[in-house]
């Protein structure tokens, strides 16, 4: 399996130097060359399946034989020591909770996957790997836990001040060892601007080898295919059309389960429900891709103006409108709705959700109402608890704290502050 540029069809690696590398020299995103369907047995008895057998056949054909297969399936096997729950909410709507991993998000799965490759193709090679990578929330405590004591692998994690949640700001400033924290002054996009501008810095680049842990990786991306497989794995039996919505910020979520209906599972049709930052949800209506200054809500991990992998999902309908609009929809909802919402379905079912959870429900419940008869499943893709002060301020109490987020609460902080892309390129060249 190769991987191309989506910015230049004609530069094409291997999936290794595709996580070495982050992003292409020409700032394209990479894309797999073809995705192969997975023989129709594999869905007809995927009951029988462990998630770990799910996820070694699914991701097999991407990473080709940069990785040996039984080493591959030691790295599923360590990484997928969780459960991910399918939830009835109430008829033909369940919700997937994704947050049953050590930092208690969905990106534990993607941050874990990339760790232990990177892990593999260090070993033996002297020049050590910085990961840097952009956060707008949970991706950095996500990749902190994933990458912690890792031989070889430097990681630089990029956060907008004041704009993450308090357990968040902890689970990616307290652990030390090879993880530190740049609190920058600004928003998201200015720290994915930051990064991406940084892959492609010569002088930079001379002496530190850099990578990127955020969606734009492929071994990042591409594991969150999972997810919408172990979900149709538990709602085969139901025996009706699926549909998934998916609360999405910089939209890798939603895109690998894209990829994972192109391998063949069985899917009606995607939802991504954002907040008020609604780019993608007005190019729907109007065919016109403007991207805006983020705005701060209250489902901060989706506040993102110019979602990098949307032009992946353009890439998977050849960039056919038409196409895309038949098996793809995005809507809005402001943090008012937000938590009516949390509200709502804690008094009517005793579920607590998190503010991104509830977006995601919205988004699926418009578009049930034109699909009664179909089988609903939104993720629910952190825990509450990492968003304490909204979850109290809507139902007026403090939920208890799991033990993960216990354990980082009476952290110490560590933070290196900057507000320009010239601070972030003096602190890559003088450490």
């Amino acid at each position: 399996m190769k991987f191309y540029s989506l910015n230049n069809p004609e530069h094409h690696v291997s999936f290794k130097e595709a996580v070495i590398n982050g992003i292409a020299p020409d700032r394209g995103l990479y894309f797999p060359e073809q995705i192969q369907s997975l023989p129709a047995a594999f869905f007809e008895e995927i009951e029988s399946l462990s998630d770990q057998e799910i996820a070694y056949s699914a991701m097999l054909q991407f990473v080709g034989d940069t990785i040996p297969p039984e080493k591959l399936r030691e790295i599923v096997h360590q990484m997928l020591d969780f459960d991910f729950p399918l939830v009835t909410l109430e008829e033909n709507i369940a919700v997937l909770e994704l947050f049953h991993g050590p930092t208690m998000a969905f990106k534990d799965v993607g941050a874990r996957f990339m760790a232990y490759c990177l892990g593999y193709f260090s070993e033996g090679n002297r020049e050590e790997v910085t990961v840097l990578v952009a956060t707008s929330g949970d991706t950095g405590g996500a990749v902190a836990n994933g990458f912690l004591g890792v031989k070889g692998v430097q990681v630089v994690i990029l956060y907008p001040s004041g704009k993450v949640s308090e357990i968040q700001e902890k689970q990616l400033t307290t652990l030390g060892q090879n993880i530190t924290a740049l609190e920058v002054t600004g928003t998201f996009d200015d720290c994915q601007q930051m990064v991406k501008k940084a892959f492609l810095d010569k002088e930079i680049r001379k002496h530190r080898k850099l990578t990127s842990a955020n969606s734009i990786n492929v071994a990042r991306w591409l594991p969150q295919l999972f997810y919408f497989l172990f979900a149709f794995k538990k709602a085969k039996s139901i025996g009706k059309e699926i549909v998934f919505a998916v609360p999405s910020g910089n939209f890798g979520n939603i895109c690998a389960g894209i990829v994972a209906q192109k391998l063949g599972m069985p899917a009606r049709h995607f939802v991504a429900a954002t907040n008020s930052n609604d780019v993608v949800p007005h190019f729907m209506r109007t065919r016109q891709y403007q991207p805006k200054v983020a705005k701060s809500t209250i489902s901060n991990a989706m506040d993102v103006g110019d979602p990098s992998n949307f032009v992946r999902i353009l890439n998977l309908f050849d960039n056919d409108f038409t196409m895309l609009s038949q098996n793809f929809s995005s809507y809005s909802f402001s943090d008012k709705a937000t938590k009516a919402t949390m509200k709502s379905i804690y008094n009517s079912y005793g579920y607590l959700m998190d503010p991104h959870g509830a977006v995601g429900y919205l988004g699926l419940k418009k578009y049930l109402e034109n699909c009664p008869d179909c089988y609903g499943i939104f993720l629910e893709t952190a825990h509450p608890v990492k968003f304490l002060p909204v979850v109290e301020e809507t139902l007026g109490f403090v939920p208890d704290i799991p033990p993960q987020i216990q354990k980082v609460m009476t952290g110490k902080k560590s933070t290196i502050q900057i507000a320009t892309y010239d601070d972030l390129k003096a602190y890559l060249s003088k450490n």
